[in-house]
């Protein structure tokens, strides 16, 4: 009725002050849906072509197109997000999408109205990122890019952008050698929290669930690999599960934990990558006093032999894994719930 009164007023007569602080709350109204999105700036990132490797580089670039007013773009920031198992199984499981990394990338600045910018940028991921993918093969570990806007105090972020990530080579060499030693995959995922006595970082690990070598097939049921990364070494966490035999603590069951140190260029001396995670594998499932060891191997010898790239075993087991087949729409209806 008050809008309907002040345009029934003859031309030049004007509004009351009440009528013209309507028209003032409105226009803010406007303004405040513009910066949300109702005639706002799109976003718009594109990620370079091609699958990043643990603390290496991912590189895009975010296109600004500014909307029907122009607006002061007070951040431009990107966050790297995963989607986590959480839960224990026995009090309940479930999902959530973690943020393991931010990088703010642009502003602030004066985006007019429907002025084209475009941002480039290259951040750098974490060591500890997992791998999405192995010689192609999707994990179904799926990780995320999502852009966020900061205009006139409001945050608008839109849905994330998926990116694949590769093996260090070391990790390749480790999971070839599993493969020649007749490790069959199961399944790769993400776990909240984080594993005891190690140098973990981020608030998740990668779990990647193999069939044992069938000689140790009577001593462990399913063994479970985690690569923890820094720039200078690669981190092994092998896990034992076994249900009731030689590993059972007569209460069902027993996780035997072993734990290896060994640097990106490979093992010293004359071992290779098949010796080297044999004598992890042997350890772990003959050794239940080694729970908890850690083996360190030295920093300046090289790879006594070449990694056979394409190795049947593992990665001929790929077919087994889950795997996302639209990545966007793992992500789909996310709304921040289980963010970390």
């Amino acid at each position: 009725m008050l809008l309907l009164a002040c345009r029934e007023q003859p031309a030049g007569s004007g509004c009351s002050p009440h009528e013209r602080e309507g028209e003032n709350a409105s226009m803010v109204f406007k303004r405040l849906l513009g910066s949300l999105g109702v005639g706002g700036p799109t976003v718009d990132t594109t990620l370079a072509p091609g699958a990043a490797r643990p603390g290496g580089t991912l590189s895009g670039r975010v296109r600004l197109v500014g909307g029907t007013v122009g607006h002061d773009v007070e951040h431009v920031a990107l966050e790297l997000v995963a989607r986590v198992e959480t839960g224990d199984g026995e009090h309940g499981d479930g999902e959530g999408v973690v943020v393991f990394g931010r990088h703010t990338v642009g502003g602030p600045f004066r985006l007019a109205a429907g002025e084209e910018t475009s941002i480039p940028f290259t951040v750098t991921l974490p060591w500890e990122t997992p791998a999405t993918e192995l010689y192609g093969r999707q994990l179904g570990v799926v990780l995320g890019v999502r852009t966020e806007l900061a205009v006139a105090g409001a945050r608008d972020s839109g849905d994330p952008d998926p990116f694949a990530v590769a093996p260090l080579p070391a990790q390749e060499a480790v999971l070839e050698a599993l493969g020649r030693l007749g490790c069959g995959f199961r399944s790769a995922g993400l776990e909240y929290g984080r594993i005891g006595g190690t140098g973990q970082q981020l608030p998740f690990h990668q779990e990647i669930e193999l069939t044992p070598p069938p000689r140790y097939a009577h001593q462990a049921d399913e063994i479970e690999l985690t690569f923890l990364a820094v720039p200078g070494a690669l981190e092994v966490v092998l896990e034992a599960d076994k249900r009731g035999g030689p590993l059972s603590d007569g209460h069902g069951g027993h996780d035997a934990l072993s734990r290896f140190t060994v640097p990106h260029e490979g093992p010293a001396g004359p071992r290779d990558w098949t010796a080297l995670v044999d004598g992890w594998m042997r350890e772990l499932v003959e050794h239940r006093a080694s729970y908890g060891s850690h083996a360190v191997y030295g920093h300046d010898a090289g790879v006594g032999a070449p990694v056979m790239a394409g190795a049947a075993g593992i990665a001929g087991g790929m077919v087994a894994a889950e795997v996302v087949d639209e990545a966007g729409d793992f992500f789909e209806g996310d709304s921040g719930d289980g963010e970390g």
